[in-house]
């Protein structure tokens, strides 16, 4: 038998699409890329975080603590500031124990946040619940941890709970359940759908998995992922999971600064309970023992000195701008059969080819595509385009 060096993960771990898919974008500076999340490159606050920086090293005092180490929760000026920012988006003023900045821990971006979830929560065999279709980096993750991912289709508002519900019931019969550990939903302008979850809908996600739990013999926790909320450029503002009450203790939430302010940052943050709390930050210890306390230190004046408000709001105007010209591009190129629905937020639009069209990387479509400098991701299988 021939002997591995590498264990069971490493082996198991396949090549993330993400690193190719940006790496190409990177490499190729005529490319549309229509396949990774960046931001839009001039909208980037260049002078701004220079203005930041130059406010955070001028001085000794504050220079020297900035480009010191920090303590692995995270700065905690800026977990108080994100917060308040948490607890002001979904319209409670003051108290709310969900958003207390002791359930906090900044990251390296919610892509950090996500992958240490998993680790603390999933053994190989679990299942993790997901949108059908869902993000598929966090497919990665759990394909990496040799996780099962169980797919729930989508409705305009999000998850079916009907479907769901089906599931849940399956997987009880099947013996399975004890098995399942969270839900993870994308819930804001989801990649890729551009869909958002109603607050009704994850208030009875939620009431679902409790009834299920007793036969599950463990806590069903619904990871929320927020990464492009403060994207919103139409639509009702939508309040998160954290808002629901009696339920602070199944609701995990990661959020980021890296969509909403600049991407180069790299800095999220998740709000937890225990003992997934302690866990992730033993695991975040473990990682890196603490995000970039410089960064950290960036963000936390922005947000302080309203620069990040104000950003974001100039941020909003664009993307709306940019939506509507690809709305315009879609109806002008597409044909009748092709579907799609138009976001309110975020950075995708969703179209999805008649039945039979292949657009997978060996397809015409895709080669078309590329010859003319235009990159997407596709999910082949069911025919569909991002």
């Amino acid at each position: 038998m021939k002997a591995h060096v590498l264990s069971k993960l490493g082996r198991r771990t396949e090549a993330p699409a993400i690193s190719w898919l940006m790496a190409e974008a990177l490499a190729r500076p005529k490319l549309i890329s229509l396949a990774a999340g960046f931001t839009d490159n001039a909208s980037l606050p260049v002078k701004e975080v220079r203005r930041l920086l130059h406010g955070i090293l001028k001085a000794p005092d504050s220079g020297q603590a900035a480009l010191q180490y920090g303590t692995t929760a995270g700065d905690d000026r800026l977990r108080r500031l994100t917060s308040q920012r948490l607890r002001a988006l979904d319209g409670r003023r003051a108290g709310g124990k969900a958003y207390a900045p002791e359930r906090m821990i900044i990251t390296n971006g919610s892509q950090q946040m996500l992958y240490m979830v998993t680790e603390a929560l999933c053994d190989p065999g679990d299942i993790v619940l997901v949108e059908d279709p869902s993000y598929f980096v966090y497919l990665g993750i759990l394909q990496s941890h040799g996780v099962r991912a169980r797919g729930i289709r989508m409705e305009q508002d999000g998850l079916d709970l009907t479907r769901l519900e089906e599931v849940l019931t399956a997987l009880k019969r099947s013996g399975e359940l004890r098995r399942v550990k969270l839900l993870y939903l994308v819930s804001y302008y989801q990649n890729p759908t551009g869909r958002t979850t109603s607050f009704a809908k994850k208030a009875a996600a939620l009431k679902l998995l409790r009834q299920f739990e007793p036969a599950a013999g463990h806590p069903l926790y619904l990871l929320e992922d927020a990464a492009y909320r403060e994207l919103r450029f139409g639509g009702d503002a939508v309040k998160s999971a954290l808002a629901i009450p009696g339920h602070r203790d199944r609701v995990i939430y990661a959020g980021t600064y890296s969509k909403p302010f600049a991407t180069g940052t790299r800095v999220g943050f998740g709000l937890m309970p225990e003992p997934a709390y302690t866990a992730v930050l033993r695991i975040k210890g473990n990682h890196d023992f603490g995000s970039s306390n410089l960064l950290q230190q960036l963000l936390a004046r922005a947000l302080a000195s309203g620069l990040y408000q104000k950003h974001l709001t100039a941020l909003r105007k664009r993307y709306a701008h940019k939506a509507g010209l690809m709305r315009q591009a879609l109806q002008r190129h597409f044909p009748a059969a092709v579907e799609w629905c138009e976001p309110a937020g975020g950075l995708y639009f969703w179209a999805r080819l008649p039945r039979g069209v292949k657009s997978g990387t060996g397809s015409k479509v895709f080669k078309k595509a590329l010859a003319n400098n235009v990159f997407y991701v596709m999910a082949e299988r069911e025919g569909r385009l991002l």
